[in-house]
């Protein structure tokens, strides 16, 4: 059984519970708080230098961290990664985007909203205007299709939709944004999401 080092407020972890549920894979979740420093500890530091989670450490003892690399390494050969190679890499593509372009900026104004405390006024505009601009990325592409590569439920869905479906908790409106605020809901019925919003 694998073991999830994680915070559930984190939409990076979840991804990782998510792909183990949907998959069918047992795993134990030990709670670590970011908020109050728990990934540096020394303990934890000698899993992960990096201080971050998500880690997974594998029944041989093996560790592996970074959300995207983990969700890989978890549903290879399912069906949650496209046969198809050009399918295939669609899905890298928007796993790649989401790190770079989205988890950036929709869960760092969550995060100083949400658990700082910090007036959305505060926040730099930039931010917010990046996250806006990939909100209506992800609108244009979700237009008239259900999932976001190959008609079929992807990684890419369950890596987009972690902090997509908490973009409320830093003032995004997802209702202006209605291809989005379906595909949420489709993607949470489908893994299926126990987490409330």
């Amino acid at each position: 059984m694998i073991t999830i080092y994680g915070d559930p407020i984190s939409g990076n972890c979840l991804k990782v519970k998510w792909t183990c549920e949907r998959l069918a894979i047992p795993f134990a979740w030990i709670d670590v708080n970011v908020v109050n420093r728990e990934t540096r500890t020394d303990a934890f530091l000698a899993m992960n230098p990096a201080g971050q989670v998500p880690i997974i450490v594998l029944d041989d003892g093996r560790t592996l961290a970074q959300s995207n690399a983990i969700i890989l390494h978890l549903a290879e050969g399912s069906a949650l990664i496209p046969a198809d190679p050009y399918d295939r890499a669609k899905m890298f593509e928007w796993l790649f985007w989401e790190q770079y372009s989205h988890e950036p900026s929709i869960a760092v104004v969550r995060f100083q909203v949400k658990y700082l405390g910090r007036p959305r006024a505060e926040v730099d505009a930039a931010l917010i205007a990046k996250a806006e601009a990939a909100l209506g990325l992800m609108d244009r592409a979700l237009e008239g299709r259900r999932f976001l590569v190959a008609d079929q439920l992807t990684l890419a869905d369950v890596a987009l939709v972690a902090y997509t479906r908490f973009a409320h908790d830093g003032g995004f409106v997802l209702a202006d944004y209605p291809a989005v605020d379906a595909w949420v809901r489709r993607v949470e019925t489908e893994l299926p999401i126990k987490e409330p919003r």
